[in-house]
């Protein structure tokens, strides 16, 4: 048993715990701080020895802090946050929160005084490391959803966002159009003048759709030079109207590559109502993207 050994054991035991260990008595003045709890707080023992644990409580929490001590000792009934570890907060010296795990302790009574005490285990390294394993995980899933070349969207991604627009149009009754473009005659610009020339027209033409589009659109590369578009809150003609704009913005760009090379490339955009089936939809706007192939390309056509 602990009892057995000698006090300067358990002192040196307690002392040089990585634990931050704090001793009150009955009226909340602090006590005891061992060298754990000096660096969590940042106060010396000379500073905190017979001052009030106030010091180390957030602003919000000194009131209630206090009328619980009172109540727990006028009842001498067990409180429930006794022996049992949950996140608190203490204020270091400057003024900053620290998050802390705690346990607080119902030491007795000795000599006619009630004493109190607290293992603390400061939760900021853990935080840290769970917001930046957060970081990664929503980087990652950025990465996931986007395509590595354009920045744009990726079609997982178009998928994705194709769910919660129909989602939030069958609450409004709102119109969905949804659109495929196409780079007309690119794989004579990469036969041309190669694959790195290719992915600079790839990422020009997604820049200038971007620009084109409306703020509530939604543009993704879904495949080799395709493009999926989203219109929603949008009829046919609005639609129409949006993907001609976007057209002829790619018409009119003089694509400039590293190399020299000033290309000008045209696009060809098929467009279908989206209800339910996203597949339908692309199904129906890849035969309207074909249709404006066989018409010439560089037109907008609708299914």
């Amino acid at each position: 048993m602990i009892d057995t050994l000698p006090i300067s054991i358990v002192s040196r035991l307690i002392e040089e715990s990585p634990d931050a260990v704090l001793v009150i008595d009955e009226h909340g003045d602090i006590r005891y701080l061992n060298e754990a709890m000096q660096a969590l707080s940042g106060y010396a023992p000379a500073e905190a020895i017979g001052q009030s644990i106030n010091g180390l409580l957030p602003a919000p929490d000194v009131s209630d802090h206090q009328e619980y001590l009172q109540r727990f000792l006028e009842s001498a009934n067990p409180a429930n946050v006794l022996e049992h570890v949950r996140e608190f907060a203490i204020r270091h010296r400057t003024g900053d929160p620290i998050a802390v795990d705690m346990k607080a302790l119902d030491l007795g009574v000795v000599d006619g005084v009630r004493y109190f005490g607290a293992f603390m285990t400061d939760l900021r390294p853990r935080h840290q490391a769970e917001a930046k394993n957060a970081e990664l995980l929503a980087q990652l899933e950025q990465q996931a959803l986007s395509d590595a070349l354009t920045r744009l969207p990726n079609r997982r991604a178009f998928g994705v966002e194709a769910a919660r627009m129909v989602s939030r149009a069958k609450r409004s009754s709102a119109q969905i159009t949804v659109g495929i473009a196409d780079i007309d005659f690119f794989k004579k610009v990469n036969d041309t003048y190669g694959h790195p020339t290719g992915d600079e027209v790839l990422v020009a033409v997604s820049a200038v759709l971007l620009q084109a589009a409306r703020e509530s659109d939604f543009v993704a590369r879904i495949g080799g030079e395709e493009f999926g578009l989203l219109f929603p809150d949008a009829t046919p003609d609005t639609a129409s109207a949006v993907a001609e704009r976007m057209r002829g913005a790619v018409a009119d760009l003089p694509v400039k590559t590293a190399s020299g090379v000033e290309l000008r490339v045209t696009i060809s955009i098929g467009l279908a109502p989206f209800h339910d089936s996203l597949s339908e939809a692309l199904s129906n706007a890849d035969k309207a993207l074909y249709q404006a192939k066989h018409n010439g390309r560089n037109r907008v056509e609708q299914a």
